[in-house]
């Protein structure tokens, strides 16, 4: 695959299999980059922007996905119709003028109106981007290519908060929002340049209601793809609620101060390992296998992690938090690189249309779950670790009821 890729780069002059990769990942990460590099600013955004209430600076992030959501309704099925770089460049221009305006945002509500904005926008290249690699890819190829991109792309959450950190000792909140425009134009530029449009204009459909309402009938009809789209938004709904806490978790109830980038970046790297071997055993044993066996240990591990908490009266000593954490990420990587190609592989024909409705409504899902036990945290792990049992028990019983052969 890599070596047919790479002459097909020579030919045209476009980017080889390791820049492709490379390409799709950073342009995926502005998401990643958007929620964890603001992560060490909460306490700061808090005070300048006079936020009241002690968990609504999560809606920093809530308000992001909720624009990620909702955006991707549109992106896919406009990119089905007029290509998939023109979506992605007006994606890319809707991400800047949301962290410009959230960057010099007076008060709590206009930072929240940039927020959606930038999640809007970067719903574009984040659809887009899977849409353009099914179209070159499918099956366990595609879920090796996305576990390439997802090892790539967990180095942003490893090093987003020390980013983040770091831009605050020396200019403050807002410049956080100016290194998100500088990295948008770069890769707006990237794409440009080294990347071809992949969806051909005698593949295109017309982009009307009649043409997106029937696409979308049929991702809904498929079972397998819902199925899995909703174990998805289970997934990263309690993934989510460790994100929406994390500040408080690290900096508040442990007290660990400007530490908290390195405990984050630790648990981090779990994610990024195992998307790293995902790669290598997707090939042997199929994503199907991987996905199911991971959801499994997954779920036992989030029962043994409430257990912990419970005895430990909501506050387990750190080592233990970060070996149970860094154990359930390990699970959550795997999933990350299997569910989304397993949801999509039905749909390739209409890749734009199911990756915005697989994508919108996991998402959206996965914030009102993980709005909830961020909202339930009350200095203790209890909301976290129940998250984390609950929906994996859930998405264990939703898998159970699909017989789906190996791909």
């Amino acid at each position: 695959m890599r070596k047919r890729i790479n002459e097909e780069a020579a030919l045209s002059g476009q980017a080889g299999f390791g820049e492709f990769v490379a390409l799709m990942a950073f342009t995926m990460s502005l998401v990643a980059l958007s929620i964890d590099a603001m992560l060490p600013a909460f306490p700061d955004m808090a005070r300048d922007l006079q936020v009241s209430g002690a968990n609504d600076i999560q809606l920093v992030l809530s308000l992001l996905f909720i624009g990620l959501a909702f955006g991707q309704l549109f992106w896919g099925p406009l990119s089905d119709s007029i290509g998939r770089k023109p979506a992605m460049y007006m994606g890319f221009a809707l991400f800047i003028a949301g962290s410009l305006l959230s960057m010099v945002a007076a008060n709590f509500f206009l930072m929240l109106a940039g927020r959606f904005l930038q999640g809007i926008g970067a719903a574009g290249p984040r659809t887009v981007a899977v849409a353009l690699i099914r179209d070159r890819f499918q099956g366990s190829e595609m879920a090796k290519v996305m576990s390439f991109i997802m090892t790539v792309f967990i180095l942003v959450p490893i090093f987003a908060p020390a980013l983040g950190q770091l831009i605050l000792l020396f200019a403050g909140w807002r410049a956080i929002y100016g290194s998100f425009v500088l990295l948008a134009m770069m890769i707006l530029v990237w794409l440009g340049l080294r990347q071809a449009e992949t969806l051909p204009g005698n593949s295109r459909r017309p982009f009307t209601l009649l043409n997106i309402g029937a696409a979308f009938r049929e991702v809904l009809g498929s079972r397998v793809a819902m199925v899995y789209t909703l174990v998805a938004a289970c997934i990263f709904g309690a993934f989510l609620s460790y994100l929406n806490t994390s500040q408080q978790i690290f900096q508040q109830q442990y007290g660990l101060g400007t530490q908290f980038p390195l405990y984050f970046a630790f648990l981090a790297i779990a994610v990024g390992v195992a998307s790293l071997l995902n790669s290598q055993m997707v090939m042997r044993f199929g994503m199907h296998t991987l996905a199911n066996l991971a959801l499994l240990l997954m779920t036992i591990l989030s029962w043994l992690f409430l257990l912990v908490v419970w005895l430990a009266g909501g506050h387990p000593a750190l080592w233990l938090f970060m070996l149970l954490c860094f154990a359930l990420f390990f699970c959550v990587g795997v999933l990350f690189g299997n569910l989304n190609s397993i949801a999509m592989e039905p749909l390739g024909h209409v890749a734009g249309t199911a990756a915005a409705v697989i994508g919108s409504f996991s998402t959206l899902l996965a914030v009102i779950l993980s709005f909830i036990i961020g909202q339930a945290y009350d200095g203790t792990l209890y909301p976290m670790a129940m998250g984390f049992a609950i929906l994996g028990s859930i998405s264990l019983v939703l898998t159970r009821g699909v017989d789906l052969p190996d791909i």
